[in-house]
């Protein structure tokens, strides 16, 4: 995707209010063998993340298959119990709250998943789908029920209708609008939106991802976006996350993480992001990478890409890179930079 020199930054962070902090979180699954179910090992899916999300800013996740993308959205919304490290929502430590304790909370923090098709029961109507988070939480609504549904439908796109309809009668694109009535049913304050168009075509994406962006602006949403779709994600972020094997190795705004990514993973990232300008393209340098992804069973010591990464040396086998900020609100964990601050920016975009 090509670079717009006139792609306007983000808006200052100095005075921002955090609505989500991550500190230290970590997520093991256990590896259990033989009659006695003895633990032998662990799947080590999220192994120390931290960061925050302001109130009414879109971070997105992004990173190759298995990094640990989904299953950190499932331990925001505590659909899964963290090993370690602390979740801060709203200023509550929410890391390890019962699910008793939990339940009013859900009102606050949604999910959209991934699959429009087995994300909806085909059993239930739309309606009965949509007006599940009311009955669920003993809501009552001005109107009834059935008023706030054909509301929501009528919010997302949808005809009010559609209320008696069954998910098996819609597209794709229609069925995550239904996902999407269903998260904005009671409100909430953040959405984590794992791979919410990655399923759809790429005619119907757009209309998605502008529904998103409409409903961000109209009701002051907070997003945390899961996805592999770098050109999507460039559109719809405030700030960039990007994750290998479980960790995060850098993270920044939108405009310098596209314009002057700083860790090699990233670089290599971007630089198989297709471009329609065949002459830039011509130009562009394309970065392969060596080998696969490894087992998160056993992952390499000291920085987790040093298997893979050309500008690896005896240290990165060594010594595990912190997370440290090279530029204003630009952080990477990485020995050997890129793009430091005075440096030529390489282009990748």
């Amino acid at each position: 995707m090509t670079t717009a020199n006139t792609e306007p930054a983000p808006a200052p962070t100095q005075d921002r209010e955090d609505l989500l902090t991550v500190s230290g979180l970590v997520k093991h699954f256990p590896i259990r063998k033989g009659l006695l179910q003895r633990q032998t090992g662990a799947v080590q899916a999220v192994d120390g993340l931290d960061f925050s999300v302001a109130k009414g800013e879109t971070l997105s996740l992004v990173g190759e298959s298995g990094c640990g993308k989904t299953t950190t959205g499932r331990l925001l919304t505590r659909l899964l119990e963290p090993t370690a490290g602390k979740i801060v929502f709203d200023g509550r430590d929410i890391s390890h709250l019962s699910d008793g304790k939990m339940r009013p909370l859900r009102r606050d923090i949604q999910m959209i998943f991934q699959d429009p098709y087995g994300s909806l029961n085909p059993r239930h109507t739309v309606g009965k789908i949509v007006g599940a988070p009311y009955r669920l939480q003993n809501v009552k609504t001005e109107g009834g029920t059935k008023k706030a549904v054909q509301e929501l439908l009528e919010l997302v796109g949808l005809s009010p209708e559609h209320y008696n309809r069954y998910p098996h009668e819609f597209s794709g694109g229609q069925r995550q609008r239904i996902g999407i009535a269903r998260t904005l049913a009671l409100r909430p304050k953040l959405i984590v939106a794992d791979e919410p168009v990655s399923a759809l075509d790429v005619s119907i994406q757009a209309q998605v991802v502008n529904l998103l962006e409409d409903l961000q602006n109209e009701f002051d949403l907070t997003y945390v976006m899961i996805a592999h779709d770098l050109s999507v994600v460039r559109h719809v972020s405030d700030r960039v996350a990007v994750m290998y094997l479980g960790k995060i190795v850098e993270i920044a705004d939108r405009v310098s993480l596209y314009e002057k990514p700083m860790h090699p993973y990233t670089l290599a990232l971007l630089s198989a992001v297709p471009i329609p300008d065949t002459k830039r393209k011509a130009k562009r340098e394309r970065i392969r990478l060596t080998g696969d992804v490894p087992s998160p069973i056993n992952p390499p010591p000291a920085c987790r890409f040093h298997t893979r990464c050309w500008k690896a040396q005896d240290i990165c086998k060594t010594v595990e890179p912190p997370l440290l900020q090279l530029a204003p609100g630009h952080q990477a964990a990485c020995h050997f930079p890129e793009n430091q601050p005075g440096e030529k920016p390489v282009d990748v975009t």
